[in-house]
């Protein structure tokens, strides 16, 4: 490989891991994200998505062949977070390896002129360096220094602190690639489900995805194997203010894990909005709860058939619901006579019935006075059609073709029935709760949260700490009278004290470890103080 290729690919890795690029290429994924948050998703809602194409044309349809409806799976998406893995990944190799080899290292040695330095301290006192050494070292307990003796006599101390400045630096970029990595696997073995339950006794079970009204699987997910468990609901009970306003929710479920499925034993659990329930490594949410009106169908045969389906919530505050419950009549054998037969119940449901002039509504969203305002309508449902429906509503062109007709329409409350033409009676006995639960697995969620944790300490700590060198040279004096027998020698005390990034606040404790080391070492009684050879340069211990 030519030379000119090897240094292209080394200097675009130098490069691509610089810490300035991997600022840039957090802020690019954090900007590739937000259309993930602006936009319909297909992978959340894909009429949404239709719905917004439709509607914005080519502008809609540009957007979908640049994978803007499916962010998260895009490849350029998936490029940045890669190329984000990869320089900081690059970026903190080498500073990791720089940091140990300084946790190694002994501080640097005491500067020739510590009188430039910022903060500076100077005093003279009668005890020699040795003591002066001494003195100083119990002073500057909990610093990492280191003692020298110097050439012309004098001995030396390099005292260095904060090193966990850059401990928390590094534990934060590190708890940010695990961060990523946490996030990556999740994304892959991952799954969420939604399903309504009614609160009867109902029960569902997490044996694959054919129990879930919608269901969405990691990228390593196909449905199997799910972890096993089942959830019965045995009731639901909702609190509210008098303004209507939700105040409490709660659904009495039992549930069945491990040995207790082949034992058959129930578990009690009071499920919460904010309380999930965790099993199997799976967490079972409440999501909503709604109505579900019960009706009894007795056909001219005289066989009766209930029908107890989810109306869906129109109104949050009222619990307005609308919804269809569908019918088959019994014991007709032939496909053609059964689909000029069938019977659906839509209309309107109302926990507490108002009547707007002819029209029903609902004032408040619990059950004082259940309504419901229906449409009876006979022929094709279109069901054996083999396209998918709802089972909120009818197919509005089996209306629209005529092969679905309406036959009644009446507000009924519950024990009220009404008779069609044929004779067929349609009963309102009552209504039901559902409740909306949802099931997630993921199984990098304590990982995801122990690295958020490990980032915003590292963060905390990386700005709280600060990195700061002091240094203490102890100087005899020679000649006389400092080498006289009397005792009457001198060291000059040199202090002087450096932050090695940012000196905010460093000028405070430099003053005070100074002026404390050097009372501590002036010599002992009273007398003039221009006279005393203990002094400090109060102005240089000022921040600069």
């Amino acid at each position: 490989m030519s030379s000119p290729v090897i240094a292209f690919l080394r200097n675009t890795w130098r490069g691509l891991t610089s810490m300035r690029t991997a600022l840039v290429l957090l802020f690019l994924l954090a900007l590739a994200a937000m259309p993930g948050a602006l936009l319909p998703q297909r992978s959340l809602n894909s009429g949404k998505v239709d719905e917004f194409i439709a509607d914005n044309g080519w502008w809609g349809r540009l957007l979908d062949r640049l994978d803007f409806f499916e962010v998260y799976g895009s490849v350029w998406f998936s490029a940045v977070y890669l190329l984000l893995f990869v320089s900081l990944v690059g970026c903190l190799t080498p500073r990791t390896f720089e940091y140990l080899k300084s946790l190694r290292a002994k501080p640097v040695l005491t500067p020739r002129n510590i009188t430039r330095l910022p903060h500076k301290a100077e005093g003279e006192t009668s005890h020699p360096p040795g003591e002066v050494m001494a003195r100083a070292r119990a002073r500057l307990r909990g610093w990492r220094l280191t003692e020298r003796a110097e050439d012309d006599g004098a001995r030396s101390i390099s005292a260095e602190r904060g090193y966990l400045r850059e401990t928390g630096n590094l534990v934060f970029h590190f708890a940010m690639v695990g961060l990523i990595v946490a996030l990556a696997i999740g994304k892959m073995f991952n799954y969420e489900g939604q399903v309504v339950v009614l609160a009867n006794g109902a029960e569902f079970c997490n044996s694959g995805t054919f129990a879930y009204d919608s269901f969405t699987p990691g990228l390593r997910v196909d449905g199997t194997n799910l972890n096993e468990f089942c959830v019965k609901v045995d009731d639901f009970t909702a609190n509210y203010l008098p303004s209507g306003q939700a105040d409490h929710f709660r659904a009495d479920i039992r549930y069945q894990a491990g040995e207790d499925l082949t034992t058959g034993t129930w578990r009690p659990y009071p499920l919460e909005v904010n309380s999930p329930l965790r099993v199997e490594g799976d967490r079972v949410y409440l999501l909503g709860n709604g109505y579900a009106p019960v009706f009894s169908v007795t056909f001219p045969s005289g066989e009766t058939r209930t029908g107890t389906t989810q109306w869906r919530t129109v109104d949050n505050l009222t619990y307005l619901a609308e919804g269809a419950t569908k019918f088959d009549p019994p014991g007709v054998t032939d496909p053609a006579e059964r689909r000029e037969k069938q019977l659906a119940i839509t209309g309107l449901f109302a926990p507490t019935a108002v009547l707007d002039g002819s029209v029903l509504t609902s004032g408040f969203p619990d059950l004082r006075d259940p309504a419901v305002a229906i449409d009876v309508l006979r022929g094709d449902l279109g069901t054996e059609s083999g396209r998918g429906q709802s089972i909120y509503s009818v197919d509005q062109s089996m209306v629209d073709s005529g092969r679905l007709v309406r036959v009644a329409r009446e507000n009924l409350r519950p024990g009220e029935e009404l008779t069609l033409d044929d004779g067929t009676v349609v009963r309102f006995d009552g209504v039901q709760r559902w409740v909306y639960l949802q099931v997630s697995h993921d199984p990098t969620q304590t990982w995801v949260l122990g690295f958020a944790i490990a980032l915003v300490l590292g963060l905390g700590t990386s700005l709280v700490v600060k990195r700061r060198r002091l240094w203490v040279r102890a100087i005899p004096i020679t000649g006389d009278p400092s080498t006289d027998d009397d005792g009457s020698r001198r060291t000059v005390v040199v202090l002087g004290g450096l932050a090695r990034t940012d000196q905010a606040g460093y000028g405070g404790e430099f003053q005070r470890i100074s002026t404390e080391l050097l009372a501590e070492l002036a010599p002992e009684g009273g007398g003039d103080p221009d006279d005393d050879p203990v002094r400090e340069d109060a102005a240089a211990g000022k921040e600069t």
